[in-house]
């Protein structure tokens, strides 16, 4: 079909064309006011991207919210949930008009809370606002009051939800903590009793300061006996020259008394001599020097006894002594290693008593973290703008529907032109003799009656007569051969 046939046809069927477009838009007039008016009430709220001062969990998310987190926050309010909660807050479930209907409908089967809350969010529409943590709650109602209450009463649900999703968790967190605390301090209770018997039985109060004093007395000992080792080493070798030869000891060599003798014993001996010598072996006066001599070998002999006998008395003094200092070292050592032992059994109990101190009080950290979790009213979500009773109504839109309907009433009238067209097709330009009879047309004769202006200005241009000029076509017609 051509532009021209277009044209043609459009002007042949505009009466038609014409009646289907203000059909149309009489019919959009009138639906729109007989349609009951609806009302829309927008409240707004804002999720606040900042850090929580209380919860150690949510960190802060920067600018704006990320599309997932807003999505979910949509899917929130347009829960179940919520929708319950506005027909709790708003006592909708009093109505008998709507009970009624709950029940011819459901047969009283099912949640009537769960049923109302339905029907209440069929006029719910959510959807946040570009590039920003702004989300607007709209509500369409047939009463603008109603509209802006129950808007209003969805925010406000969204967000005692929001606080009760927060504070859920936090509680049963609260409650896990506390007892394990409760357990936590049994066990430091228990560590601390078994420590302090410990040091009970033991008389042990301060484990450092007394293991250092008998370190010290350890040490001491130590020392007392080397020194005396070292006592016994030289009286023993003492000891051995007296009994091999008690005469060529030191303490007999130089003792003066032995020396005295000595001396005496010597000036005995010569003078002994000198009389045997002089008067021979049987004067009196040899005899009396032989009995001075005698005496004098039998004192030096008295004398050299009593410093040997002295010497392995103190060998044998150095040697008790260095045996009882031995006994007490090893008494003390071994004290001081029972006392290690005690201590590193006592570093034990100390250890375990301060782990259980550490965990308990990780606890209580973390108890009192999830208590004022748990008690918190904040939920991140501020009602920025409570929703007010509409000016004007949102539905139905006039202006909106009656473009709406020009535009459909146009194409409605068309396709019914073309339709009609379809069943009474005519010959309305010589191009549809072409197409029907697939022959040539040699000429148009005009229409008398036609404007001879119009006319001549036509056929003047070599275009056909004007729609309505009443021209004729003259079709050249084959005759068959005989």
């Amino acid at each position: 079909m051509t532009f021209d046939q277009f044209l043609r046809i459009v002007w042949a069927r505009w009466k038609l064309v014409v009646g289907i477009f203000v059909l149309v838009l009489v019919a959009t007039f009138v639906v729109g006011l007989i349609m009951p008016k609806t009302y829309k009430a927008t409240a707004t709220v804002v999720i606040d991207s900042r850090p929580d001062p209380i919860s150690t969990t949510m960190a802060a998310l920067g600018g704006s919210l990320p599309s997932s987190i807003l999505a979910t926050q949509i899917d929130i309010i347009q829960s179940s949930h919520v929708a319950e909660r506005v027909v709790r807050m708003l006592r909708l479930g009093e109505v008998a008009s709507m009970r009624a209907r709950w029940e011819s409908e459901t047969d009283s089967r099912g949640s009537y809370e769960a049923w109302l809350g339905s029907i209440i969010a069929k006029g719910l529409e959510v959807r946040p606002a570009r590039e920003s943590n702004v989300i607007e709650i709209q509500y369409e109602g047939s009463e603008p009051a109603f509209a802006a209450t129950v808007a209003t009463a969805f925010a406000q649900a969204y967000i005692e939800t929001t606080v009760q999703m927060r504070n859920s968790p936090a509680r049963q967190y609260s409650d896990y903590f506390e007892e394990r605390a409760r357990q936590s301090r049994a066990k430091l209770e228990a560590a601390q009793t078994k420590l302090a018997e410990a040091q009970r039985q033991r008389g042990i109060v301060s484990t450092e300061e007394r293991l250092d004093v008998e370190l010290s007395r350890l040490a001491e000992l130590s020392n007392q006996v080397i020194q005396l080792r070292a006592i016994q080493v030289e009286s023993g070798t003492r000891s051995s020259q007296a009994r091999r030869s008690p005469d060529q000891i030191n303490d007999v060599l130089v003792n003066p008394l032995i020396g005295g003798i000595k001396s005496d014993l010597s000036r005995q001996e010569a003078r002994l001599e000198e009389l045997n010598a002089r008067y021979g072996d049987n004067h009196p006066l040899v005899q009396e020097a032989k009995a001075n001599l005698n005496a004098l070998q039998v004192r030096l002999r008295n004398e050299t006894s009593k410093i040997t006998a002295s010497v392995g008395i103190t060998d044998n003094i150095a040697s008790n002594r260095l045996s009882e200092a031995t006994k007490a070292y090893d008494e003390q050592r071994a004290k001081v290693l029972a006392m290690k032992d005690q201590r590193t059994e006592l570093t034990l109990l100390e250890t375990e008593v301060i782990s259980a101190q550490r965990i308990y009080d990780a606890i209580q950290v973390r108890q009192s973290q999830a208590s004022l979790e748990s008690n918190t009213g904040q939920a991140g979500v501020v009602l920025l703008n409570p929703a007010t009773e509409p000016a004007k109504h949102s539905s139905p839109r006039m202006m909106l529907n009656m473009a709406v309907a020009a535009v459909m009433g146009v194409l409605l009238g068309l396709m019914a032109a073309f339709g009609v067209e379809l069943f009474d097709r005519r010959v309305r330009s010589p191009f549809d003799l072409i197409q029907t009879l697939d022959l040539p047309v040699i000429g148009i004769l005009p229409d008398p009656n036609a404007s001879k202006k119009r006319l001549f200005r036509s056929l003047r241009k070599g275009s056909e007569p004007p729609q309505g000029s009443g021209g004729h076509a003259v079709v050249v017609k084959p005759v068959a051969s005989a």
